[in-house]
């Protein structure tokens, strides 16, 4: 019996330094990101794009030992293009999921409308595509500490419009079709009208939409009536496509300008009008240095990237929070966002990133002008580079 008891104690001891064993080689807990995107709803077309591209910098990062040796786990949720849905999925992925910091959302208005969540919370927030001034500075100028962006602004995308109608398209008159329901459209809209008339041009009409109209042909037909010559559209993908479609229905002879709202599956909607339309826009398909992640998309999800910018920037973002997460050697909310406001000469694919501590925006961004061919692609046409 007492060998029984002796071999009983034996084993019993066994097991505790086995199951020490298992948790010492344990792997290592996640680090866990959120990504808010519209899946579903009207700005879907971008949202699961953006998805895709932040599921292939995961791979690629955890592939290569994770950050500060832990691996990355991106938790998404929808947002369903709505504001609301943005700030409970943006509430739920910090009180209850325990992320350390957010990528996204698409627009300005969704982005605006979580800041304070994520101020609040000390966690940083990296939107990839929200170019309103006032997603990471309030109304008085004072940066939102946990707010950061990767790409430019309306200011500056609203004065590369206007110089270029005035300057390559060399028009004096212009009309502008803008949402104005959307903080992004209403932002681009002022800055194109106050930088086309600081240039000697004139707006000669300046009507407005919802986003849920479907028929702009009232306003269009006004637009004709001026005579003018150029219509800048600031809005997003599913709107612009209309009004681009009965802008040549009613024969206006308007040349189409617009900004990073274009998508190419404008093209399933509006068919041959986008041709000849022009977009100022973040990056070009053709650039050398994003080919790469053209094979790789296609390969992992046989499927062209077509919205290829939102798409890129969203990559890229979780790119910059790995590289701040190692600067800042945790992933404490404040020292994160302290390391992504620092952020200098950060070579990504298609730009090398300094962050503006007073905005936390990119510094001197060049702009890229695109214009859509014969057969529908957006072709790299001019770079301009900040003065």
């Amino acid at each position: 019996m007492k060998k029984f008891a002796v071999l009983f104690v034996l084993l019993a001891l066994l097991a505790i330094t086995l199951g020490g064993a298992d948790k010492a080689f344990a792997a290592p807990a996640p680090i866990k990101v959120g990504q808010l995107c519209a899946l579903t709803g009207d700005f879907a077309g971008y949202g699961n794009t953006e998805a895709n591209a932040v599921k292939m910098a995961l791979k690629e990062i955890n592939a290569k030992g994770g950050v500060l040796g832990r691996p990355f786990e991106v938790i998404v949720y929808d947002n369903k293009s709505r504001v609301e849905d943005n700030v409970n999925a943006s509430r739920r992925l910090i009180d209850s999921d325990g992320v350390v910091a957010i990528l996204g959302p698409q627009t300005s208005g969704m982005a605006m409308g979580m800041s304070a969540v994520v101020n609040d919370r000390k966690i940083p927030q990296l939107a990839h595509i929200a170019t309103n001034p006032l997603v990471t500075v309030d109304e008085k100028g004072a940066v939102r500490p946990f707010v950061f962006r990767i790409c430019f602004t309306d200011p500056y995308a609203g004065l590369l419009a206007a110089e270029f109608a005035v300057n390559d398209l060399n028009v004096k008159e212009a009309a502008v079709l803008y949402d104005v329901s959307s903080e992004y459209a209403q932002g681009l809209r002022e800055f194109f009208v106050a930088n086309f008339e600081k240039l000697g041009g004139k707006i000669v009409a300046d009507e407005g939409y919802r986003l849920t109209d479907v028929d702009f042909r009232a306003q269009l037909t006004k637009i004709k009536e001026t005579g003018a010559k150029v219509l800048f559209v600031p809005g997003y993908g599913k709107d612009m496509a209309l009004i681009i479609k009965q802008a040549q229905e009613l024969s206006t002879g308007l040349t189409v300008l617009g900004s990073d709202g274009y998508a190419a599956f404008m093209n399933e909607i509006a068919g041959d009008a986008m041709k000849g339309t022009i977009w100022v826009n973040h990056m070009y398909e053709e650039d050398p240095a994003l080919q790469r992640f053209f094979a790789d998309y296609k390969k992992e999800y046989n499927d062209e990237c077509k919205e290829y910018v939102t798409g890129i920037l969203a990559y890229e973002c979780l790119y910059w929070l790995a590289d701040a997460i190692t600067r800042a050697g945790t992933t404490d909310g404040p020292a994160v966002a302290k390391a992504l406001e620092e952020t200098k000469g950060l070579q990504l694919m298609h730009a090398v990133l300094t962050i503006d501590p007073k905005t936390h925006t990119p510094l001197n961004k060049a702009g890229i002008i695109l214009k859509v061919d014969d057969n529908l692609v957006a072709k790299f046409f001019k770079k301009v580079e900040p003065k």
